[in-house]
């Protein structure tokens, strides 16, 4: 009996707004725009405190399990090593970047050079 409940949500979900063949999102709604929007369900529809409680139970058990992923250093570098490539691709966060670090070089340079010019009166 299960069975028939199943299959006839298959063939109920199968027929959408937009006639598109397979299985359809029940939660998508077509605007008078023409645009498509989807509400969050399960996981994403919590609020990030849960979902971090969440995941952290499965952490805890994957730890204790003995599955848990952890980096040896090597595999540390090479992670560290593909931010920073990614994040360098981004021009002007970088330029960003070079600008705080010339203006913080320049103020502690205006810094000693002002004590220098004190100790010589």
């Amino acid at each position: 009996m299960a069975t028939n409940q199943v299959d006839q949500g298959r063939t109920d979900m199968g027929s959408n707004a937009s006639g598109a063949a397979g299985g359809g999102n029940s939660q998508r709604a077509e605007s008078g725009t023409g645009q498509k929007s989807t509400a969050k369900r399960g996981f994403a529809a919590m609020d990030e405190a849960t979902q971090r409680q969440i995941a952290s139970k499965g952490g805890q058990a994957a730890h204790q399990k003995g599955t848990a992923h952890e980096f040896d250093s090597e595999e540390a570098r090479r992670a560290g090593q593909k931010g920073g490539e990614a994040v360098s691709r981004d021009r002007e966060h970088m330029a960003e970047i070079g600008r705080k670090g010339g203006e913080s070089r320049q103020s502690a340079n205006r810094g000693a050079r002002q004590g220098a010019k004190e100790e010589k009166r």
